[in-house]
């Protein structure tokens, strides 16, 4: 199964799609992205699609292969035609991009001690949680 992002004019993704095998294949039955939008164009009536890997994680492939558009796309990614990328949204204004796995980073790292924490954007720090239900972290 394929997967594609449907694109707003904005480049902002606003909904993945699943596509069959088959309605992504040339006529030498070979996966084309092209075959892929145009069958979408056909069925959905917009242009703008663009394939994303499931099995994609800040530019790494989960399963070993090659890595695709840094990240799998979701709704409210941005796709960044430039480093042809997925962006999820920035969490806080302070982040950072890492332009080599397209997401946003906190400027100070993630405490390596095992507890857990939440990001304290006023401050730009990472404060101990004292709620231990839920963490926020990287």
């Amino acid at each position: 199964m394929a997967h594609f992002a449907k694109l707003g004019l904005n480049s902002k993704v606003i909904s993945v799609v699943v596509v069959a095998d088959e309605d992504c294949q040339n006529g030498d039955g070979l996966e084309d992205e092209t075959v892929g939008i145009q069958f979408l164009e056909r069925l959905f009536g917009w242009p703008l699609w663009k394939r994303t890997s499931y099995n994609t994680t800040e530019n790494v492939h989960l399963l070993g292969g090659t890595p695709f558009r840094k990240n799998y796309a979701g709704i409210g990614h941005t796709y960044d035609e430039d480093r042809d990328a997925f962006i999820p949204p920035c969490k806080f204004a302070s982040w950072i991009l890492n332009e080599d796995k397209c997401v946003h980073e906190a400027p100070v790292p993630f405490p390596d001690d095992g507890k857990n924490y939440t990001w304290d954007e006023e401050n730009t720090q990472w404060i101990p949680k004292t709620d231990y239900s839920r963490r926020d972290g990287p």
